[in-house]
């Protein structure tokens, strides 16, 4: 019997149900989180597990048949999932983001791709590749990295800039350099294998490659452009539920440290941990620092969801809240992780304790162009009226 079986794999219609689906699936993702890591990309039947809780479709649309979560519980999903494996619920994050493309695809081109509700795509929107103009599309070349899933992807995505001629073609807005994504399906792309990483090992975040490979005009889009309106047709809402993984990871860590204080004595002075100082400050601390960036990332999602559905055009400062939160988020919960794998010490640091793998996917996670500091430079930038350096992270494609 494998993990999916213990679990009702009925389609989930309703935000409540996938929410409900990943509390269910923590204990089941934890007890995997070792094979998970050595494999190096989820194992089948979690991937079965992910998509009996409904990961695959959360943002599918209500008129299409989907739960249709709004950012807030589409974080707080992944964050729960996060609570029982890292790199499951990355893949999650990443694997969600199917019918946000479909917005930009249009309604005939993702009904023509994307035949079951649970399509997972996965790739790397940046635009990395070369797209060459040909008559009905474009023949697609480069290497691609961090492609998160796409060991039990349906769909890859690539970013490229676009050539006519043999010259850049500049963007329907006027930018010098013309950014499109273009989809395909995995098996088109060559996949290599280079994913040996620190941490988040479990996510199969492997190189893929393109060769001469051509994609259909209609198969590609541009974030400046949405087929559909609404507030998750916009270019950031695939970064949205983001925060949900060190949320997630940091709560992990906290509740497993005070489980372990709950029952540790130190071994000098016979004195049990939940009767000394540092151990208490320390808790206290790491709880006061995870609550009030928790607050931060949902206080500004929901300002923003409210904000977006009103048709309100967001200022700069309303802009980047959710940015600084998301970044922070990240910040924060390595943060939390190095700390109470200090105040552990050296137990942390043998295999049965699980607070090694996740100081290390702490580590890989904060190394995500989405949470370095190139971000805070482009909030910087944004708010004072210079050049951010990274404007796709603010949601800003031209």
């Amino acid at each position: 019997m494998t993990i999916v079986d213990t679990v009702e794999t009925t389609a989930p219609l309703t935000a409540q149900d996938v929410l409900a689906r990943a509390r269910a699936a923590v204990p089941l993702l934890r007890e995997r989180s070792v094979d998970i890591e050595r494999e190096r990309c989820l194992p089948a039947d979690v991937v079965e597990l992910l998509r009996s809780t409904g990961a695959f479709r959360v943002a599918l649309p209500k008129d299409k048949g989907g739960p249709e979560l709004n950012p807030m519980e589409q974080t707080q999903f992944i964050e729960t999932l996060a609570t029982g494996d890292i790199s499951a619920a990355w893949c999650a994050m990443i694997g969600m983001d199917t019918p946000l493309y479909a917005r930009f695809l249009g309604e005939e081109v993702s009904a023509e791709l994307f035949t079951n509700d649970d399509t997972v795509t996965a790739g790397l929107i940046l635009p990395i590749g070369r797209a060459d103009r040909v008559p009905g599309g474009f023949t697609l070349n480069g290497r691609w990295g961090f492609g998160s899933g796409i060991t039990h992807a349906d769909y890859v995505v690539a970013g490229a800039f676009v050539h006519t001629d043999g010259e850049p073609e500049p963007s329907p807005t006027g930018q010098p350099m013309h950014w499109r994504i273009l989809i395909a399906k995995r098996d088109q792309f060559v996949v290599h294998d280079t994913w040996h990483t620190t941490g988040l090992a479990g996510s199969g975040s492997r190189d893929y490659e393109a060769v001469d490979l051509f994609v259909p005009e209609a198969h590609s889009f541009s974030f400046a452009t949405a087929t559909v309106s609404g507030p998750n047709s916009t270019p950031d809402a695939i970064l949205r539920n983001m925060p949900g993984v060190p949320l997630g990871l940091a709560r992990a860590v906290l509740d497993f440290v005070r489980e372990l204080a709950v029952t540790r004595t130190d071994r000098m002075s016979g004195v049990p941990w939940s009767e000394i100082y540092r151990i208490q400050y320390t808790i206290a601390e790491a709880e006061m620092e995870l609550g009030a960036v928790r607050e931060q990332v949902y206080g500004s999602l929901r300002t923003q969801w409210e904000l977006l559905n009103a048709g309100i055009e967001l200022t700069p400062d309303q802009r980047v809240a959710t940015v600084l939160a998301r970044t922070n988020a990240f910040r924060v919960a390595r943060s939390i992780v190095i700390k109470l794998a200090d105040l552990v010490a050296t137990a942390s640091i043998y295999k049965p304790s699980p607070l090694d793998r996740w100081l290390r996917d702490a580590q890989t996670m904060r190394q995500h162009v989405i949470a370095q500091d190139q971000v805070l430079q482009s909030v910087g930038a944004h708010l004072l009226g210079g050049t951010p350096s990274n404007p796709f992270s603010l949601g800003i494609v031209q």
